[in-house]
């Protein structure tokens, strides 16, 4: 066995030119590389062991469901209707073969209502199968304006989510590589949390290909000059895109309202789990327009009528312009997708309905105000944009003298997890956390935040 591995070793070594091993990795800096053996447990003996190694593993875990958890910032903590899980389990969708139309079972009509149900929450009407994320979505939708006018710069938000803003930076490509794009900030402003017209307009040139905002932005602040910003971005001829929490479409008005073409946003409100380390799912949708639907990456559903009359069916279209239909000659490519979410977020839109969209949206702002006022209302504690939010808030810590990271650590101890530390990544808010709020808390679940704050922060 052992010279059979090697043998195949010096195969492979041959085939790529190198003399060693080594010599693959010379580009990886040495501080980069480990230097020791790795140290893998043991071999297990069953299947038995190994269930129980993983149970013991995950046993380490403590989840949302066992504390009270105010984290959001991407990942968030909705109900979750109990027929998305069924629906969602069922073997027609879990035992499709992709690529055949034998093996639809109703999946592509599944996929079409997600689209089409989507497009109606936005007020757009051309919705692709969703991708890995709402920052893979938006990486897409950047490059398909870059496309779509010929530019390579792109205008993204200071107030935007480090992890997106990491995506988005992947996407858009290392200056040294081709079809790159150049990605600038531009600012917030300090006193209430919401985009910078000014520093917006002092980088809009000719250059720019498309300006993304986020309604709500990261720090939950609703913005309120989207008008100003379409205006702005069409006498430049520049694309807007809009990304949006469709969970908040319900009080807040959709991306085709406020006359933007084109939107990206998260599917992990619609009917999904929190999912740490997998795929959340992120949408892109646009107008019905060619000028869009030829640049998208993604794969799109769509309805026709067949040889028999009175009948209808569902396929794929576009497929030509995709990696999975033209692989490197593709628009771009698509990469991990999450197309099972798909049917989990149509079985979730169609059991709210607009009514359930609209109370969910309130419940949230009712319960996010609420909360606002309680934990202001704690000695040396304040919210820091307190006009005009939507489920996160910035708490500010400045007054107690107390770190983030310390309370907590605190809050932990007692049940309860807080806020994302924001002092890594904005540094100019000081000690400040970001606390996300859903319709799963209650009043005694704030009150009890409230009141462990007043504790910890003595």
């Amino acid at each position: 066995m052992a010279s059979s591995v090697d043998a195949l070793r010096q195969e492979m070594l041959a085939e790529t030119g190198a003399a060693t091993i080594d010599e693959l990795f010379v580009q990886i800096p040495e501080a980069h590389r480990l230097g020791r053996p790795l140290e893998l447990p043991g071999q297990l003996a069953s299947e038995a062991a190994l269930r129980r190694h993983l149970v013991e593993l995950l046993g380490r875990n403590t989840s949302a469901e066992e504390v009270l958890s105010f984290l959001g910032a991407g990942c968030y903590r909705h109900h979750v209707p109990a027929i998305c899980d069924e629906i969602v389990a069922r073997q027609e969708w879990l035992t499709s073969v992709w690529g055949t139309s034998s093996s639809d079972f109703g999946r592509f009509q599944a996929w079409f209502e997600y689209a089409s149900q989507l497009g109606e929450l936005l007020d757009l009407d051309f919705v692709g199968l969703p991708v890995y994320s709402w920052g893979c979505a938006a990486g897409h939708a950047l490059r398909m304006a870059a496309r779509m006018t010929g530019r390579s710069t792109v205008l993204v938000p200071r107030a935007l989510d480090p992890e997106r803003k990491a995506v988005i930076a992947n996407y858009c490509g290392n200056q040294h590589l081709e079809r790159h794009l150049d990605v600038r900030s531009f600012a917030y402003r300090s006193e209430d949390g919401r985009l910078d017209l000014a520093d917006l307009a002092g980088q809009l040139t000719e250059e720019v290909a498309a300006i993304y905002v986020e309604n709500p932005n990261f720090f939950g602040v609703i913005e309120d000059q989207a008008q100003e910003v379409v205006e702005a971005a069409e006498r430049a001829g520049a694309e807007v895109i809009a990304g949006v929490d469709p969970i908040s479409l319900g009080v807040l008005a959709p991306p085709g309202e406020l006359g933007i073409g084109l939107a990206v946003g998260t599917t992990q409100t619609l009917g999904v789990h929190m999912n740490g380390g997998g795929g959340a799912g992120g949408f892109i949708a646009s107008r019905d327009e060619e000028r869009y639907a030829r640049e998208y990456p993604t794969l799109q559903v769509s309805i026709s009528e067949t040889t028999e009359p009175g009948e209808r069916g569902f396929g794929i279209s576009l497929f030509e312009q995709t990696s999975y239909g033209a692989r490197e000659e593709g628009n771009d490519w698509t990469g991990n997708s999450v197309y099972m979410w798909a049917i989990a977020n149509a079985a979730f839109m169609a059991a709210m309905g607009p009514r359930g969209f609209a109370e969910v949206g309130s419940s949230v702002l009712q319960r996010s105000h609420y909360a606002a006022a309680q934990v202001a209302s704690v000695p040396g504690v304040s919210v820091r944009f307190p006009a005009g939010f939507f489920k996160e808030i910035v708490v500010d810590f400045a007054g107690t003298g107390r770190r983030v990271a310390e309370i907590n650590g605190a809050l932990r101890d007692r049940g309860i997890f807080g806020g994302l530390d924001l002092s890594p990544f904005y540094p100019e808010l000081g000690e400040s956390a970001l606390y996300c709020i859903t319709e799963l808390h209650t009043q005694g679940d704030i009150d009890r935040l409230a009141a462990t704050l007043r504790e910890v922060t003595r």
